[in-house]
């Protein structure tokens, strides 16, 4: 029988990897644990790209793990930040309706933001959001004092050391390749060897389907990677956007909507559009991987989820093209902005998890097997609420488990 020197093998050192580590390691200090990921730094996609929101749990529908994680996330996040002297803000943030049609959906916001416990959310008129945004249009709008923003790569290079303190392994540049079941083991094997462990937590965020498969717990979910590129407001225009201006969602597509959002350090990113993404790390327009497509256009979900947002979906392709276009979708919100104060900004990629009807899956997806926990998905508000997902990630593999 071989050797079985870790108890929990992670892969993804992502920000809910991370959390999942920091959290069992504090509650097990004799476990032996590692954390492993493909790239040569924590915190490479999802969790470095997004727009570096605390999210305040607006959203969400209640009862589901967003709606109960994102509001505790958030206060963990801030009493986090203070305890380990990183930099965050509570900027604050306002949803604006813009035509009397979107004041239903913004009645059903605030519905869901108070049952939520959202702290000191409420509604505001015209007037109070040139208050709060001098330079904003709307009609009727939501303000949210608790929504701020914070570095998450700085908060996840903090969960790393202190994982690593705890007795935690990091194990970076280090890509799994495949996954032996034995009766009492799981072999994972690297480009750095074979790795042995008796339980492994998929953390893998665009790669989670198929570590997955890997173990043959599959559950039918695949990754969907949709791209969202940013602009960057010119120094000279920042002054236009105080703090988060977001828009009223659309609820014929899944996402947000084109936003402004201040950033640490005093940018404002205007962004991100939504577009499906021809690589599960396909941070360019150019970038293609003829695998993963093949994947895709030979998933069944994958033609019902285009038959159901074709129309929007094009739209956004148009809005990633047409420097113009997506000018004009800033405007409804912030009209003076034009296509001068905008310069190029960065990119990201959501990991969505879609079924095979083609629904895109709505809450956090945490699965588990016989001696894995897969985490299939986990996009915003994941960062806001990695301290309690991964405290709920220790807690399935400390019962399940029985460690």
């Amino acid at each position: 029988m071989s050797q079985t020197p870790y108890d929990v093998l992670i892969v993804g050192a992502g920000i809910v990897g991370l959390a999942t580590a920091m959290a069992l390691t504090e509650r097990r200090p004799n476990l032996q644990v590692v954390v492993l990921d493909k790239e040569k730094s924590v915190a490479a996609h999802q969790t470095g790209n997004n727009s570096g929101v605390i999210h305040a749990g607006i959203y969400y529908k209640p009862g589901s793990l967003k709606a109960k994680m994102s509001v505790e996330g958030m206060n963990s996040m801030i009493a986090f930040c203070q305890a380990h002297d990183l930099p965050y803000e509570l900027c604050g943030k306002v949803i604006v309706a813009l035509t009397p049609q979107e004041l239903p959906r913004l009645e059903e916001l605030y519905r869901r933001g108070v049952a939520n416990g959202v702290p000191g959310l409420r509604k505001i008129g015209a007037g109070e959001i040139r208050e709060h945004e001098p330079h904003c249009a709307g009609i009727a709008g939501l303000w949210s004092p608790s929504t701020g923003i914070v570095d998450y790569r700085a908060v996840a290079r903090t969960y790393a050391e202190i994982v690593t303190q705890a007795g935690g392994e990091m194990r970076l540049d280090t890509r799994v390749l495949g996954i032996a079941q034995r009766p009492d083991e799981l072999v994972v094997q690297t480009n750095q060897g074979d790795l042995h462990t008796r339980y492994l937590i998929n953390c893998a965020g665009l790669q989670s389907d198929l570590i997955a498969r890997m173990t043959g717990d599959t559950h039918g979910l695949r990754i969907v990677p949709f791209r969202g590129e940013y602009y960057e407001l010119t120094p000279e225009s920042r002054h236009l956007v105080r703090g988060l201006i977001y828009p009223v969602p659309d609820p014929s597509f899944p996402f947000l909507g084109v936003h402004f959002t201040k950033k640490i350090g005093g940018s404002v990113e205007a962004g991100p559009n939504a577009v499906l993404a021809f690589a599960r790390e396909g941070y360019r327009k150019r970038d293609f991987d003829l695998g993963h497509m093949l994947g895709l256009v030979t998933y069944p979900g994958m033609w019902r989820l285009a038959l159901k947002y074709w129309k929007t979906g094009l739209g956004e392709m148009y809005r990633s093209w047409s420097k113009r276009a997506f000018t004009r979708a800033l405007q409804k919100l912030v009209p003076e902005i034009q296509a001068e104060n905008l310069k190029p900004g960065g990119a990201g990629i959501r990991a969505q998890a879609m079924d095979r009807q083609g629904n895109l899956v709505g809450d956090f997806s945490i699965i588990t097997a016989a001696r894995a926990i897969h985490v299939l998905n986990a996009p915003s508000p994941a960062a806001t609420a990695s301290i309690p997902i991964g405290q709920a990630i220790a807690d399935k593999a400390l019962t399940t488990f029985g460690l």
